[in-house]
């Protein structure tokens, strides 16, 4: 009598299973469709999905991402306001809930939704760094302030940098477009933002650092602590440049600079970026590194000719580089914008 009362319950678990199965499946041919463009048959598997398994968040999230990639941005934004009310929303449902208000220009509502996204993840890079998109867009100078709390907050994420060294590079700044242009092409070193940020690094050092006889003036009006010390040993360095900022003069520079920082600075200021200079020095491969890091940018036909010249030192190099992931540890965050 007790085994034919289990029947109900065991046939109730295998349709539940059966409808979680084809749940899945009908999932996976939804992405199918999203990947090849055909977006009204990806909504309808996945309505029909979410008919069986109501509170999957993967689905809803692809169902929202859906109809604002059809521009049908009145749906998605109906599904972005479920899908951040969600007690397990994660980052991606406020980041694809920004995308839907964006769209919109709803600039005041993705405020909010900012503000409450990083509430709920107060270290999330991307959500900084996304906030401060829509903050540079509205034209709110406190922009700068997300992208320096992005980095404080979570600095192995690389779009709180990309966006920070382009803001310096608009301002006065010597000092922060340089170190964190460079670190975000080591971030990300193959896209097409890190070759672009490569071109921006070359243009710092010549149109801003190096454009004047000396840096005192930068140095005596400077109140951070870091880049006090970052100015002054360049400004050692001035002389190198006398002929031109070249790929070779900065090579120079940068060699010296490293030298006199942890002759004077390093522990004062432990700096993965610095660390991953001294690396590179001490193993012979730092010229490849400058040649690679400017060689393109400044004279694509002189940067081929030294890779053909030297195509040992530069493979040795390239080979190292591709087996490496560089990534900024917690801890060595020296701006003050994010402490005011």
């Amino acid at each position: 009598m007790k085994k034919l009362l289990l029947l109900p319950s065991l046939v109730l678990f295998a349709v539940a299973a059966v409808a979680q199965e084809d749940a899945k499946s009908m999932h996976e041919t939804a992405k199918g469709y999203m990947r090849s463009g055909d977006f009204d048959n990806a909504i309808l598997v996945l309505n029909r999905a979410l008919v069986q398994d109501k509170t999957n968040l993967e689905m809803q999230k692809d169902l929202v991402m859906t109809y604002y990639l059809k521009r049908e941005y009145a749906k998605a934004l109906e599904g972005a306001k479920l899908l951040i009310d969600r007690d397990d929303a994660d980052v991606i449902c406020f980041q694809i809930a920004g995308n839907v208000y964006k769209a919109l220009e709803e600039v005041k509502e993705c405020d909010k939704m900012y503000k409450k996204g990083l509430k709920k993840f107060p270290k999330s890079g991307p959500l900084y760094s996304e906030y401060g998109e829509l903050l540079l867009s509205a034209h709110n100078s406190t922009a700068i302030d997300m992208w320096e709390k992005g980095i404080q907050a979570d600095p192995g994420y690389g779009g709180n940098y990309y966006n920070a060294a382009l803001y310096y590079f608009s301002t006065e700044d010597k000092v922060w477009s340089i170190v964190y242009g460079e670190i975000f092409i080591n971030m990300e070193s193959l896209s097409q933002r890190g070759a672009a940020m490569k071109e921006l690094l070359l243009k710092a050092y010549k149109e801003k650092l190096f454009s004047q006889a000396t840096l005192q003036k930068d140095i005596d009006k400077t109140k951070n602590e870091f880049a006090k010390a970052f100015l002054t040993i360049m400004n050692k360095q001035l002389s190198l440049t006398n002929k031109g900022v070249t790929v070779e003069s900065l090579g120079a520079v940068r060699s010296r600079f490293i030298l006199d920082w942890y002759n004077t600075y390093s522990t004062k200021f432990p700096y993965k970026l610095f660390d991953y200079q001294q690396q590179l020095l001490q193993s012979g491969m730092f010229e490849a590194y400058n040649q690679w890091l400017f060689g393109p940018v400044d004279n694509l036909a002189s940067y081929d000719s030294w890779t053909k010249s030297h195509a040992d030192q530069y493979e040795t190099f390239k080979k190292f580089q591709a087996n490496r992931v560089f990534r900024m540890p917690q801890g060595q965050y020296y701006a003050v914008v994010a402490a005011k």
